[in-house]
């Protein structure tokens, strides 16, 4: 652990000695006097920055992920995440208050463990827990008394009292007592720079009352509103309705653009004419597929934990079915404007613009972008992309590299498809120095009068 001052120290003994026995009491001294010892597992888009935001307020933290390559670029000062710096590690290593490792045997030595791993989907659709029972299995192994174990990752309601509580039990340890534990959704949104870990309200659900106060406690050191829940299970659940709200209206959306594709409207117009209303009406634009890793995946854990109660939650599915066909409509409209100029798709030479699942980031986990490059690669077309973010996409067979966007390689592309709308890209330069410009985003609005532009 990063070495502590004298002062924290002496703090540090002084609580124990007069708190021995009252893991709560004590625990919660060392969270207000800031000098409690944290660990993030998971140094992903979640953890890093949740584990500078305690640097940055006081904590000592150790950083934990099973990716030796991380750590080590963290340990050098470097990011290899948009919405961290280097310099801002630099300065979290460089101070001994951050310390990256991927060793899970200092979790022995922490008073607050944070659990920020990734959790995916089988090829069934079936959540994928193995990072988490990983996680949770280091924590076990390693739980003492006075611990608070804290999940954020997103999961299935249930999964912090069915799954991580009996391996912390096993131990001989009470919860609520001798150990606490509580799950808090992240509601990271990389990219964004108006809502931070500070400024985002956090959810806390713990499994007893002193476990959700404890927990609170902890988090509102480093964020603004801390909001407690009844358990762990309204958390959970409140974090997939979070991203199933958003699935579900971007269905819509989707839906509605290929409905007025039909009936010969523009569905941007209507959506924009729709968000006047000034109650009752939440505008959501449709796209060519919903991307990254929460709104892809959240849906199928909530349908997935439902199905075992019996009940066949068909709302859900339905949105995700809609959203999961876009790539192929996009393509559609692809063949469709080849064919307007006597092409097809096979020999054509067309450039994707953007691969990342959002504007101005660099993450591209299950981004629409990737299964329309798939599609377009099966039909044999000689594909190209340019992304300021993504330097090279690895696909099953094949590996594309980002392109330098100029005149030249829009005007040697037969059909240019605009799948994300970064900063950095000219729109203008784009639109007039192309034959053909997909638009699935209706970011080229302004420019279409300058060449050829078809919309979603």
């Amino acid at each position: 652990m990063p070495t502590e001052s004298k002062v924290a120290a002496f703090k540090r003994c002084q609580t124990s000695s007069v708190a021995d026995g009252d893991s709560r009491a004590r625990l919660s001294a060392i969270i207000r006097e800031r000098t409690a010892r944290v660990a993030v597992i998971g140094l992903g888009y979640v953890g890093l920055p949740m584990a500078l935001a305690f640097v940055r307020a006081g904590f000592p933290v150790t950083g934990i992920d099973v990716n030796a390559e991380r750590c080590e670029a963290l340990a050098q000062g470097r990011s290899y995440i948009t919405d961290v710096s280097d310099a801002e590690v630099r300065f979290a290593v460089d101070s001994g208050s951050f310390r990256p490792t991927a060793k899970l045997s200092c979790l022995a030595e922490v008073d607050v463990v944070l659990i920020c791993v990734p959790t995916p989907l089988r090829k069934s659709k079936d959540p994928d827990l193995s990072a988490i029972l990983a996680a949770a299995d280091a924590t076990a192994t390693h739980l003492r008394r006075g611990q608070l174990v804290l999940l954020e990752s997103t999961t299935y309601p249930g999964t912090t009292e069915e799954v991580l509580l009996p391996r912390f039990t096993d131990r001989g340890l009470t919860v609520g007592k001798d150990f606490f534990l509580a799950f808090s959704p992240e509601r990271v949104d990389p990219g964004n720079a108006s809502f931070t870990i500070q400024n985002i309200t956090k959810l806390v659900g713990g499994v007893t009352p002193d476990c959700t106060a404890l927990a609170a406690e902890f988090y509102r050191q480093v964020v603004d509103e801390v909001v407690s829940v009844a358990n762990p299970r309204v958390a959970e659940a409140s974090k997939l309705l979070e991203n199933t709200f958003r699935s579900v209206n971007i269905a819509l959306a989707n839906e509605m653009a290929v409905i007025c594709a039909h009936l010969g409207i523009d569905v941007w117009e209507v959506i924009d004419a729709a968000a006047t209303k000034p109650f009752g009406f939440m505008p959501h634009y449709p796209g060519p597929g919903i991307g990254g890793h929460c709104i892809p995946l959240d849906p199928h854990y909530l349908s997935w934990r439902t199905r075992l109660s019996g009940y066949e939650p068909k709302f859900i599915s339905l949105a995700s079915e809609i959203n999961s066909s876009m790539p192929s409509y996009v393509v559609r409209l692809i063949n469709k404007g080849l064919n307007d100029q006597s092409l097809a798709v096979r020999g054509s030479r067309i450039l994707v613009l953007g691969v990342a699942y959002k504007p101005n980031v660099s993450d591209y986990r299950e981004s629409p972008a990737l299964e329309i490059i798939d599609i377009l690669h099966e039909r044999g077309a000689q594909l190209m992309f340019s992304d300021p973010h993504v330097p090279t996409v690895a696909r099953e067979d094949f590996l594309l590299a980002s392109q330098p966007l100029t005149p030249e390689l829009l005007r040697r592309s037969d059909c240019v498809v605009v799948t994300t709308h970064h900063k950095a890209f000219d729109y203008e330069m784009i639109v007039r120095e192309s034959r053909l410009v997909i638009d699935t985003r209706n970011i080229t609005r302004p420019f279409a009068h300058l060449g050829n532009v078809q919309f979603l």
